[in-house]
């Protein structure tokens, strides 16, 4: 735990030195917002097993093209998740407290095109993670879940550190995985 807080502290000092340079001009925050948009679909996608590399990525994404020898799937991974990024980001921008709505649309946006019937949509089967024997909620189970996880947010938000916070709403959602698929893309 000591090593843990330690690490918070520096990302807190780290923090007031970046704060020191605000307010950035806005053609920094688009710069910013398109290298993290990039960034955050390649490394996301590359963890559930997705080929496409990061300048790959920023091609499909930015210019709409895709790379020949590589699967129609993780195109569209990479386009599902940019759109996903922009959402998050728009919602970040109105400081709205976030939503189940908000949630089914992200991940609507995500897997729109990949798995029309599930995305959007709380999943009805069980679901499991191989190499694992951890036992997720049953799927009648879910929808309570996620109400509640929702409902303590704001809580959760005053009481922790922003890391913390963000360690936390990561672990409630994957251990309710709510979805068939891309769990950890939305938690991310």
């Amino acid at each position: 735990m000591f090593e843990f807080t330690n690490k918070i502290k520096e990302c807190d000092e780290l923090k007031v030195e970046l704060d020191s340079f605000r307010p950035f001009s806005p053609a920094i925050v688009n710069q910013l917002k398109g290298y993290y948009k990039i960034s955050l679909t390649y490394t996301s996608n590359a963890i559930e097993g997705n080929s496409l590399t990061e300048s790959e990525t920023k091609v499909v994404v930015e210019d709409g093209l895709t790379i020949g020898g590589k699967p129609l799937k993780d195109h569209l991974e990479a386009l599902g998740h940019a759109s996903a990024y922009d959402f998050i980001y728009n919602l970040a921008n109105a400081k709205k407290e976030i939503s189940e709505e908000e949630i089914l649309r992200m991940h609507h946006l995500f897997y729109e095109k990949i798995d029309e019937d599930n995305a959007g949509k709380y999943r009805k089967v069980p679901v499991f993670v191989s190499g694992t024997d951890y036992i997720f909620p049953a799927p009648d189970t879910v929808s309570a879940l996620m109400k509640a996880f929702v409902n303590a947010i704001a809580g959760q938000r005053k009481k922790l550190h922003p890391i913390e916070f963000a360690a936390w709403m990561h672990n409630q959602f994957i251990n309710i995985h709510p979805f068939v698929d891309g769990n950890g893309r939305v938690a991310r």
